[in-house]
């Protein structure tokens, strides 16, 4: 193996992971590697004796930074939500780990971290505090070592993780972490919702919903999809069974995504605005009522989603 390819196998499980927590996107996550792997090899650090992951690091959180800034001066056809990955693998095959074990220490775990609800809350947070929180409460940096990465002094770091960690206060206040209790009523909420919606059975999806569900759908300006968030549990099911969901067969299978039970599916007879590929995701509230579906279908958003022979939906 070459040093560059070493190089790659080394520290591209920590890189990708980190840019996507940054970024939200997979494909800016590839994107963030591979730039961050080029310049590497073509502008390398003036002490190459010294370990290169800090470097990298300090590269990757740049670019992704870059990529923030970029996505906030361009205008985005309806809701933005993150792209969905799969997290099957145990641990997650993108994931870096500590002695073949995944690294738990933080404040937030990897696999809550990577959930819809965390990366979703992060948005509220600028470039720079949303790499200060993820260094500091995710992969457990050190202030010093977070002050290094991002360029700043270590009193600057800790104004910054106080700012960051209020702007997620909301988020703290209903969080929940992906137990396996809550993977399987998820995974139970979900099955019973696609069943319900097919049978166009009213009374059995209102008896899913909290009573201000919501639903959140990102068609990236690809296809057709709601321009906002859709409020309530009367116009959350008109909004299904009208326009959401097509009348087609959905072929698809139940997979983990972002630490959830998901569906990934495709519409094999999907003509003009429709979506011929989604992925639906949902959150519960405390009572195990459906409060959050997302749809996403956007293209650029479904790279990383699983390839495999789906079975059929409905």
């Amino acid at each position: 193996m070459s040093s560059i390819e070493q190089l790659f196998a080394d520290h591209r499980k920590f890189l990708w992971s980190l840019s996507y927590r940054m970024t939200g996107s997979a494909a800016d996550a590839d994107d963030v590697v591979q730039d961050t792997f080029v310049r590497a090899m073509e502008h390398p650090p003036r002490r190459m004796e010294d370990p290169l992951r800090p470097w990298l690091v300090k590269v990757a959180l740049n670019l992704s930074r870059d990529v923030l800034r970029r996505r906030k001066r361009r205008e985005y056809v309806g809701p933005w939500l993150p792209s969905p990955i799969e997290t099957t693998d145990e641990p997650p095959s993108h994931e870096p780990a500590i002695d073949g074990v995944r690294a738990l220490e933080g404040r937030y775990d990897l696999l809550e971290s990577v959930s819809f609800a965390f990366l979703l809350a992060l948005e509220r947070l600028t470039p720079r505090q949303r790499a200060v929180l993820l260094l500091r409460d995710v992969f457990d940096y050190s202030v010093k070592e977070t002050a290094d990465a991002l360029d700043l002094s270590e009193a600057n770091v800790k104004t910054t993780h106080h700012r960051a960690r209020a702007a997620m206060a909301a988020y703290d206040g209903g969080r929940q972490r992906p137990t396996a209790a809550l993977q399987q009523a998820t995974h139970a909420a979900l099955l019973a919702f696609m069943q319900r919606l097919e049978a166009r059975d009213v009374a059995g999806i209102e008896a899913l919903l909290a009573e201000d569900v919501k639903t959140t759908t990102d068609g990236g300006g690809d296809y057709q999809a709601a321009l906002r968030t859709i409020v309530g549990r009367a116009k959350v099911i008109r909004f299904y069974f009208a326009v959401a969901l097509p009348s087609a067969e959905v072929e698809g299978d139940f997979v983990m995504l972002n630490g959830l039970p998901s569906v990934a599916a495709r519409v094999p007879g999907a003509t003009g605005r429709a979506a011929p590929r989604f992925a639906m995701t949902l959150e519960l509230d405390r009572e195990g009522k459906i409060s959050h579906i997302y749809v996403v279908s956007a293209n650029r958003k479904l790279t990383a989603l699983p390839h495999r022979t789906p079975g059929t939906i409905r």
